[in-house]
């Protein structure tokens, strides 16, 4: 597939966008250079991000026997062992999110900014709007394993109960850097104990209460990444106040539609070197959907929205259900405006009936 697939014909939207995104073999000009390479740092780590998750197993059955055993020393240590190491792999986890808030802003201020349309710039600049679209990519599939593994927020929840009852004494000279002293609540009665962690694992500096604050919200958001680039987008929308919000909305909408046209036209999906292509431009569609749903003030689903929502709901519908379940219930859950009185009847049926 070359760096852009014209369309041949735009009957059904003379309206619609009249170029396609190369997903797989667009680079970058030297204008988009500076920018794309600020990005790519950043998603050069995403696959190790998406590793860790899916790996992730959690500490269920050390903090079940340590609730259950309140008074035992040994199963209290062995929790809280477990326990430390998987809070530093979810601080890792929340810290990415603030790189792709940030990586995300700097694509929008590309990809928005005046005298080129955003259409224009989709257009021109595709190794930009790939990288939007690798975010998006990414984020969807952060947000589906993380739904599917409560074990994270157990985990965090039992850490912070953890700390927010232990009160860290002065230091014992004969542990050294290697202990705490932890006063643990049994009843009325507090008992010491000492709880040794790893040298390198320092976990009172590594998340101390501030940061607990701050990755509890993000993770008893049902879709932490989603809601950030949302909270992301509009944070862009709302400093770059010179700048008309349809520049924003409109290069959201033209994704949506350029994804929408790849998928259900064969000629065009057909040229995809990769199946996962497919799967990619259906994460990439429902992700600019929610955006331009949380920023425009009337949402993704109204009838004056610039998204074709029921032609982006038929796709989805036409894919194999195995693939879609995902996406199909971020647009219902995730979304801002599905349920307002403005939503057409037959969208709303047509989205939850599926």
């Amino acid at each position: 597939m070359g760096n852009l697939l014209k369309v041949l014909t735009c009957t059904e939207f003379e309206q619609g966008p009249n170029f396609f995104l190369d997903f797989e073999n667009a680079q970058p000009t030297d204008g988009e250079r500076e920018v794309w390479n600020q990005v790519n740092s950043v998603l050069q780590e995403s696959e190790s991000i998406l590793g860790g998750l899916q790996s992730y197993k959690g500490a269920g059955q050390e903090i079940r026997d340590a609730i259950q055993n309140p008074s035992d020393h040994s199963l209290q240590e062995k929790a809280w062992n477990s326990v430390c190491p998987l809070v530093i792999k979810l601080k890792r986890f929340y810290s990415f999110s603030l790189k792709l808030e940030k990586a995300l802003q700097s694509l929008l201020e590309s990809l928005t900014c005046p005298p080129l349309t955003p259409t224009q710039h989709l257009e021109r600049e595709q190794a930009l709007a790939k990288q939007f679209a690798e975010i998006l990519h990414f984020t969807l599939r952060f947000d589906e394993l993380k739904m599917r593994n409560p074990a994270i927020q157990n985990d965090f929840s039992y850490y912070r109960r953890t700390i927010s009852r232990n009160q860290i004494n002065n230091m014992n000279p004969d542990v050294g850097r290697v202990g705490r002293l932890f006063l643990l609540s049994s009843g009325n009665k507090p008992e010491a104990l000492w709880l040794f962690l790893h040298p390198q694992l320092d976990i009172e500096n590594e998340v101390n209460n501030e940061m607990a604050n701050r990755m509890s919200l993000f993770y008893a958001e049902a879709t932490p990444m989603l809601k950030t680039l949302s909270n992301a987008t509009t944070s862009f929308v709302t400093e770059n106040k010179t700048l008309p919000l349809e520049n924003t909305t409109d290069c959201l909408s033209t994704m949506a539609s350029v994804c929408k046209v790849m998928l259900e036209t064969p000629e065009y999906s057909s040229r995809f070197s990769s199946e996962d292509t497919l799967l990619f431009c259906m994460r990439v569609m429902v992700g600019v959907i929610i955006l331009y749903d949380h920023v425009h003030p009337n949402g993704a689903f109204n009838k004056s929205s610039k998204i074709d929502m029921k032609g982006c709901i038929k796709v989805l519908k036409d894919q194999p259900a195995d693939n879609v379940e995902g996406l199909l219930n971020a647009l219902k859950f995730t979304t801002k405006h599905l349920n307002d009185e403005t939503t057409p009847k037959n969208i709303r049926t047509m989205l939850h009936s599926l």
